[in-house]
């Protein structure tokens, strides 16, 4: 599988609206059926960043990146942001989340 983990500093005056605005985005590339999931969480240290991890099926990346949707975002979400968005994409093994062995909750 393909795991993604985008990091976007949005500029303040857009952080309120930051989920309102990737909503079609995320809910496109959800029905994706190459997507394995799609999930934002915010920066604890930084309230101006939002972080994306996703994973795609190893055939599911290249239909996202040549998506409608995905276009539109590269094209839409630039004004909002205050730099490039930083990733990390790398081919890992497996096609899931598996449990953390360091740590077991009873």
């Amino acid at each position: 599988m393909y795991l993604i983990v985008v990091k976007f500093e949005v500029k303040p005056e857009w952080v309120q609206r930051w989920p309102e605005l990737v909503t079609s985005f995320t809910t496109a590339t959800r029905r994706e059926p190459g997507n394995l999931w799609f999930e934002w969480s915010r920066s604890l240290d930084n309230p101006n960043e939002f972080v994306l991890v996703e994973a795609f099926s190893d055939d599911g990346a290249g239909p996202h990146v040549s998506s409608e949707h995905f276009a539109a975002a590269v094209r839409d979400l630039p004004p909002t942001l205050l730099h490039t968005p930083k990733i990390v994409s790398r081919q890992v093994e497996g096609d899931s989340w598996d449990e953390m062995g360091e740590m077991v909750v009873e």
